[in-house]
Parts: C-alpha cells; structure tokens; sequence
C-alpha cells in the first residue's frame, strides 16, 4: 500500500455507498484532498459536494486524466467499493495506469489499528448497536468546540448526529461497523467486538452457512480486549490469550415494562445492576441492541448516569424502524431489514406496538442471489402480513439470474390471493391509499427493503398524513 506520508489525494469510487461516504468524510476533515466517482446523484453525494468534496457521474476516464496535478499514481489512493462493477471505465484507467486500489475495508483497518476501536459484527442489528455504543460512550464535547466527542463510522444515518460519521481528534476510541461482505471485517483489529448473530447471508460469497461461520470465527481472533457475544449464537470464538468473552441477551433485561408509548427495563450482568433504564426509540428488538451497547458502554468505564440519560435521549437510525405516520387510523413505519430473520424482527416489532391492527407489509427484495439462496425464508416471513405487496427485485451489483424474481416469493404461498401480489413503484402509492381506505379497521404500512425503496418514503408519508 502506498504510505500514509506519502497521500495527498483520496478517490473514491463509489463515493456515494454510505459506509465510502463516512471514510471520505474521515480524511477530509484530517486535510487530505478527497474526490470520487458514483453513479447517480443522491442526498449523499450533493451533502458531500456542499461539504468540498468533488464528485463526479460519469465513468468517462478522461475526467481524472484532465486532474493529473491532483490525481495520480505518486499521491494518490484509490479506495474502491465492491458495488462498482469490474469493467467501470474509470477503474479500469486507475488499474492499468498504476494506481493503488484498496477496498475501502483495508482503508479502514489502517484507522481501526491507530485508535481503539470499537466494533460491531454480525448479520442484523449492525447499524442499530453500532450507533447506540457512539451515542453512549460520547465523551460531552465542551461548549467552546463541535467536537462530536467520539469517532465513528456507521452503517445508517444517526438521527442524533444527522450523520453516519464522526469525528473527534481528542478520543482514543472509533466505534466502527464491521461488515462481514466479501470479509471485510478480516481487515480490522478490533479492540472489542460486539457479534450480534451469525444466521447465513451473502451466501454468494461464501457458498455455505459453515464458510460464513468459519469467516467470524477467524475474526473473533482479530480482538485485542473483549468479545460481546449474543447468547446462544453458533459461534465458537478463537481468542487470543487474555481476551475476555462477556455474552448478552434477554437474560440481562429484567422487569420489562412496555406502554403508553415507553419501553423500560432494568440492565443486569456480572459487571453492574442499572435500574429504569428507558429506550428513546421504545422498539421491542431494541432491547437486546440496548443490553450489547450498555455492556460496551460499561467496559470501556462509561459513567452509569450517562448511560440512561443517552439511552432515553437516542433518536435511532435512519431508516431502522422510522415511524413517520402515527395516527389513529394508520401508521406508518419504515425499516432496512433485507433479509428474512430482519423482516420477522420488524414484523414482530409492529405486532407488539399495534397489537389490534391489520399489518400490511411492502417489500423490495434485494439481489438476486439473495432472493434465490433464501426465497423459502422470505415466503414463511411474508406470509405472516395480513396483505404484501412485493417490489420488483433491486438489482444492486448483479445481473438478473433466470426465474429468480418477486413473483417467485409467491408461487407456493397464497398462490393466486390478491393478499400477496407484485406492484410497480410507479403504482404502490395509489394501491396503498386503496388499502387503507377499504380497510374494516385501522391499518400500520410497513415498507421494508436495501435497495431504493427508501426514496419512496417521503411521498408515501405525505399521501398516508
């Protein structure tokens, strides 16, 4: 790799991803000059843009041959995301004139290695835990500063921060997400690590659930200080000496109390008892996020006060259970879950909180080889709506695979029920206004999804308001 001494520039390609976009950030702050490439425009990359950073939308290669002072083999490192293709024109010009192209996982390795870092594993829950352990182990930045008070790199837009990184130079410790896609979390040496489940995905990378175990096995010996691992997960670590394993679960959350719009518990665990403990974003898998990030919080010697106050003050996520209609009639809730244990999760969140009404669920299966490798998991998780609509497949980095498509979500449950049926986008809204008007009973909209559902959610709050 090119040295750190050596780095003026930083190119991103796919810029706009929004774990690439956090990086970018990361190294503009630090003074490095930071560009990039991504495809379509988006909230994100005109947020960077406003911010100084150049962006750019066409693959032409003669945009960056143009910049050669700025951009060139001597200077400059390339970070890549997987989502660009391998035949992109601009990545094909970097390659062949010299660059040095990392993944944006070796990238941040290099800063998991420089501070202490505190990481998040695992198939769900990532961005949720991940953001709850920045937001809670936050030193309080000093009136005279914006210091954030710690460093992060999220995988979701924190809505307490209105950002999904940031920056406090002053803090020794950076709470990072790691992403177990194509291994990448292989590349961080993580002082403590949080593995919040290991059900199978990605299985286009790892052929088999035991290779994607095996890949969190072999990182848990990455860890310096602490393992916090979910109960009952089928993981064996690999320590190294003198790493300590501290497991969580439902069995630290006692005296649960749930109502009029509040969700309490008391924390319980060998390292501290922490009574009335009250979740700012009062969702029912939030407690076990809450019991993972309390435990981290308390290992690296966050006062207890603070974590309550930050507990009850914790706005949540973006796009990680965010109910933008609430009313009498209908409400309306928006979730990233993309994979079928995630979707039963929401589903079971919105059954606890809206016991009486009819759930109707709008999905958008993302990936083709995702909806092929767990097509009999999504028909058992959707099947349990009162009504789905299903989205057209979003594509992301693939290319269409022969008779994997929404439709085959529903050939062997509900075949032929109006219950369960595939939409246009360009349609959903008016079907879902439809549902809501006939409906005998109060209704709660679910859209779920990691593909451009999200682009989706501020019309169909208008339209439900």
């Amino acid at each position: 790799m090119i040295r750190l001494e050596d780095i003026k520039t930083l190119f991103f390609l796919g810029i706009g991803g929004i774990g690439m976009s956090a990086l970018a950030r990361y190294f503009h702050s630090r003074g490095y000059h930071v560009c990039g490439y991504d495809r379509t425009p988006s909230d994100l990359t005109r947020e960077l843009e406003a911010e100084g950073l150049a962006v750019i939308y066409d693959d032409d290669p003669e945009i960056i041959a143009h910049q050669s002072d700025i951009i060139n083999p001597h200077t400059t490192l390339v970070v890549r995301t997987p989502a660009v293709p391998e035949d992109n024109r601009i990545y094909t010009r970097l390659r062949e004139q010299g660059f040095d192209i990392r993944k944006r996982a070796e990238v941040l390795g290099l800063v998991t290695r420089a501070q202490k870092a505190l990481c998040v594993a695992g198939t769900h829950g990532k961005t949720t835990t991940s953001t709850m352990i920045a937001y809670v182990t936050a030193n309080t930045p000093s009136a005279d500063t914006s210091s954030t008070g710690i460093n992060a790199f999220l995988g979701g837009i924190s809505l307490n921060y209105n950002t999904n990184v940031l920056i406090d130079p002053q803090n020794e410790y950076v709470v990072v997400e790691a992403d177990e896609y194509d291994r990448s979390f292989h590349h961080l040496t993580p002082y403590i690590s949080v593995i919040t489940a290991v059900d199978p995905d990605h299985l286009d990378i790892y052929g088999t659930a035991e290779a994607y175990r095996e890949a969190f096995a072999h990182y848990t010996s990455l860890i310096s200080g602490a393992l916090v691992m979910k109960q009952g997960i089928a993981l064996e670590p690999r320590l190294q000496p003198g790493v300590k394993c501290y497991t969580y679960g439902w069995d630290n959350a006692h005296n649960i109390r749930i109502g009029d719009g509040q969700l309490m518990f008391d924390y319980v665990s060998p390292l501290a008892t922490i009574r009335d403990i009250r979740l700012g974003v009062p969702v029912w898998v939030n407690i076990e996020n809450a019991v993972a990030a309390i435990t981290v919080a308390l290992l690296v010697g966050v006062p207890e006060e603070q974590i309550k106050e930050r507990m009850a003050s914790f706005r949540g996520v973006l796009r990680r259970f965010n109910i933008h209609v609430n009313t009498p009639r209908v409400a309306y809730v928006d979730d990233y879950a993309h994979h079928p244990e995630e979707i039963a999760t929401a589903i079971d969140s919105i059954r606890r909180l809206y016991p009486e009404r009819r759930l109707i669920g709008v999905f958008q299966p993302h990936l083709y080889t995702r909806t092929r490798d767990f097509a009999d998991g999504f028909r058992r998780v959707l099947a349990t709506l009162d009504e789905c609509m299903l989205l057209p497949i979003y594509p992301a980095r693939e290319l269409p695979i022969p008779g994997v498509t929404s439709e085959m979500l529903i050939e062997k449950t509900r075949e032929g029920d109006e219950r369960m049926k595939v939409v246009e986008k360009t349609a959903l809204i008016n079907e879902l206004k439809k549902h809501v008007a006939e409906s005998p009973s109060p209704v709660v909209i679910l859209t779920v999804g990691a593909g451009d559902i999200d682009r989706l959610v501020p019309a169909i709050t208008e339209a439900l308001k």
